[in-house]
């Protein structure tokens, strides 16, 4: 999907189609999941995004549906091995996932070691590529600098990554424009921007599709197109807001 423009009006279902919806806290039982996938596949958006025990049975669920499946890979600190990260790549994607939201490895981008950042991502990417998935590259924005952002930006880029993803919405911070607005202007055209972590209301998504996020992850996607659905008047997205942050968290 290329970035939307300020002045763009949206229907319900072009909004569902920005939605990854995060089924990722660990407490959550296989009956509590499939009870989520069921009400969100009425609804839908563009993927569900599950643990990867659980990305199986949520394909079996989904076949044949409009909604896709997404899973994460080295969640949520990015310091497993890259070996392991392609591991659960192809396990994943044999398993059904179409997308992949992968973690880079934080402590290696704040220590400065790009090329190691961008191997790391590349051998995802490769591995995500041959088996016709995307690859989306968290780069965990509460913990970098923006210096540090502008560079895992880049080092996904170059390593073919098709997104770059602000946040795990488990590091005390969520998605910010003006980090979606940084990350959006370190990437070409083809790289595209999914802002997630605290995007709770349809505000907060049009704030961030506005700064240049083509893809939002939320666990407020009912209450979002319920806002949506009862919105007076046209849906248009507006001209960036340089202060606007998200809550904190899914």
């Amino acid at each position: 999907m290329a970035r939307i423009s300020p002045g763009t009006t949206l229907d319900v279902q072009a909004i569902a189609d920005l939605i990854d919806h995060a089924l990722l806290k660990p407490e959550l039982t296989p009956q509590e999941v499939a009870g989520d996938v069921s009400d969100l596949a009425e609804l839908q958006i563009w993927s569900v995004c599950v643990r990867p025990s659980d990305v199986a049975a949520t394909a079996e669920q989904l076949q044949g549906r409009h909604t896709q499946v997404c899973t994460v890979l080295g969640f949520p600190h990015g310091t497993t091995s890259t070996a392991a990260k392609v591991a659960e790549a192809q396990q994943a994607m044999a398993d059904g996932a179409t997308e992949l939201d992968m973690v880079l490895n934080i402590g290696r981008l704040r220590g400065g070691d790009l090329q190691a950042v961008e191997d790391d991502i590349r051998a995802v990417v490769e591995a995500g590529h041959a088996g016709g998935a995307l690859v989306k590259v968290i780069l965990e924005t509460a913990l970098l600098d923006d210096e540090q952002k502008r560079a895992g930006s880049e080092a996904a880029a170059a390593a073919g990554a098709d997104f770059v993803k602000t946040s795990t919405g488990f590091a005390g911070g969520g998605a910010t424009v003006p980090d979606v607005l940084l990350m959006a202007s370190s990437v070409p055209d083809s790289v595209q921007v999914k802002a997630s972590g605290g995007v709770r209301d349809l505000d907060a998504l049009l704030a961030m599709v506005a700064a240049g996020a083509a893809r939002i992850g939320t666990s407020s996607t009912a209450a979002i197109l319920a806002e949506a659905r009862e919105h007076d008047g046209p849906i248009v997205v507006p001209e960036p807001e340089a202060g606007r942050a998200a809550d904190e968290g899914y």
